[in-house]
């Protein structure tokens, strides 16, 4: 399971970061678009070094070598100015590659350096009030021709809805309005995580 960090600072965010990893959180991608190099760095150094390897670093990519992290996402902006042989220097120095996509024609043409691709919003989300998909993700998903990219389903993921995106043909589901809109934080993560797995 893939949860997502809220853009803004959260209070304690560090301690659920640590309780979610000691909960059985596999990857945290690090999305925080508004931090500076040197905010970046203090926020990696609060997250203890056992858990970097499953850290995903959405920008300031130049430092997850310093920090031991070996997964980088690539926004739609960032892909598209990124060049092919630059994706695969990245892959050949042995860094898991992941992106964002919003409609299936993209996916079909993504490179496959890509190991995942964030694909969403699936349902209504609940960290972007109104922000609503009008596409339909069980006919879309239906045209898919590519399994060497696993798609992930982003977008008001909260634990009734779980079963729905992976019936869709989603091979996982991220989180983040689910954690970080909530005062129940772990508690909905175990729940989430329990239908994945019983899924």
């Amino acid at each position: 399971m893939i949860v997502i960090t809220s853009p803004i600072l959260i209070a304690n965010e560090i301690d659920t970061v640590h309780s979610l990893f000691e909960n059985g959180l596999e990857l945290l991608h690090i999305r925080k678009p508004d931090f500076s190099e040197a905010e970046m760095i203090f926020f990696l150094s609060e997250i203890k070094s056992d858990f970097r390897q499953q850290l995903v670093l959405h920008g300031h990519h130049q430092l997850a070598t310093e920090f031991g992290i070996h997964r980088i996402h690539f926004t739609e902006k960032m892909r598209a100015e990124t060049s092919e042989e630059s994706l695969k220097k990245s892959k050949e120095r042995e860094f898991k590659l992941s992106t964002s996509i919003h409609k299936m024609v993209d996916f079909e043409k993504l490179s496959d350096v890509f190991d995942y691709a964030f694909f969403g919003p699936v349902f209504e989300s609940i960290s972007k009030p109104n922000y609503i998909s009008d596409i339909d993700f069980e006919k879309e998903l239906k045209q898919r021709n590519t399994k060497k990219t696993a798609l992930i389903a982003l977008g008001g993921i909260t634990s009734d809805k779980i079963k729905t995106a992976l019936e869709y043909g989603f091979e996982d589901v991220a989180l983040l309005g689910t954690i970080w809109n909530s005062n129940n934080s772990i508690e909905n993560f175990k729940l989430c995580q329990q239908i994945a797995l019983s899924y």
